[in-house]
């Protein structure tokens, strides 16, 4: 990308073979993301009447088993995004068809995904949680309750305030809706729940199953293709010796939202965000207090020892000012022998 001196606009300069949206009023600026399983490329682009960033998703017909198939998926999240409106939810805009090819344009969020490495306190992760459920909170009480199906730390977005967006609703599906036999287990393995795997229905606490994970992720720094290193055979997350410095009712709420079982997990988004808000995130006050002990008591231990040093030191300054003819201590004072012709030495 170029920037234009003379009048401040910016000029797109690439040699990127990006397709050409012009005719649709748009630009592309830069490759966002791609799913080439999938065919669909994601870019930012901007609209040349406002220059305005948005997001543009292509699907690629080609490249998918079949373009009816296709074209249902991507009629159904325009119409799903068409009925969220949710300030964290980037809202639908446009759609255009080109041969072979579908176009989705969404509103564009400055904030990066959690799928770039990036190292976040714990005390931040719980923010980005907390962000995330009051969004899950807005599709499950919504007229149609809405599961999303594919929370992934690439489709979350955090912004330098911390607050979260959630993208990417290609797989989402109304909950009393029966999904289709082609989607039943679609998604990142690691992150998808048992009972989708298992082709039992999706609940509230489907979508919390992912959520944990991604958190879980964060917190130990593990990245996404290689989070099977947390999970055993009987798909539970082994993350509790990752975590000894959490709070152990943080490490509970997050073992709970994780579990195989959905039975087991919080029965939905609202209860899993009231359980989560007073939370403590790091380690237990007892076990603080017992640490700030420790080093108090250290602190105390090396005052005495630097106290201890120095009386031992002043008395070998003492002990050496003592001696005879040492005339290095400024409190000898020589007074005239009245009488007689030598000196008199007193000593303080």
């Amino acid at each position: 990308m170029e920037f234009d001196v003379n009048d401040g606009h910016k000029k797109h300069k690439t040699n990127q073979n990006y397709p050409d949206l012009s005719i649709f009023g748009y630009q592309i600026i830069k490759e966002l993301g791609r799913n080439l399983e999938g065919g669909r490329i994601t870019y930012l682009a901007e609209q040349l009447n406002c220059q305005q960033k948005v997001v543009i998703k292509e699907f690629c017909f080609t490249k998918i088993t079949s373009d009816w198939y296709g074209v249902k998926a991507y009629e159904r999240e325009i119409k799903l995004l068409q009925t969220l409106h949710h300030p964290r939810i980037p809202c639908y805009l446009h759609s255009f068809e080109k041969p072979g090819f579908f176009y989705l344009v969404q509103e564009y969020k400055k904030a990066p995904s959690l799928g770039f490495k990036r190292c976040f306190y714990p005390e931040e992760i719980k923010k980005i949680a907390l962000s995330i459920l009051e969004i899950l909170v807005y599709l499950q009480q919504h007229n149609t309750p809405i599961i999303h199906r594919d929370i992934k730390p690439e489709n979350i977005l955090v912004d330098q305030q911390l607050q979260a967006y959630l993208v990417d609703f290609g797989l989402a599906q109304v909950q009393t809706e029966k999904a289709d036999l082609s989607t039943l287990v679609v998604g990142t393995p690691g992150f998808i729940p048992p009972e989708e795997q298992f082709g039992d229905s999706l609940t509230t606490g489907s979508d919390l199953y992912s959520l944990g994970a991604t958190l879980i992720c964060l917190l130990t720094n593990t990245r996404a293709g290689e989070i099977g290193k947390l999970i055993d055979d009987h798909y539970r997350f082994n993350f509790q010796k990752l975590l000894p410095h959490l709070h152990p009712n943080f490490r509970s709420w997050l073992k709970k939202m994780v579990e195989p079982n959905y039975k087991h997990r919080y029965v939905n988004a609202g209860e899993a965000l009231a359980a989560l808000q007073p939370i403590q995130v790091m380690g237990s006050r007892k076990k603080l207090g017992n640490f700030w002990m420790v080093i108090s008591q250290k602190k105390n231990l090396a005052i005495l020892s630097l106290s201890i040093m120095g009386i031992l030191l002043g008395w070998g300054a003492s002990s050496m000012i003592s001696l005879p003819g040492n005339a290095v201590n400024s409190s000898v004072q020589v007074k005239p022998n009245i009488g007689t012709n030598s000196p008199q030495v007193n000593l303080k």
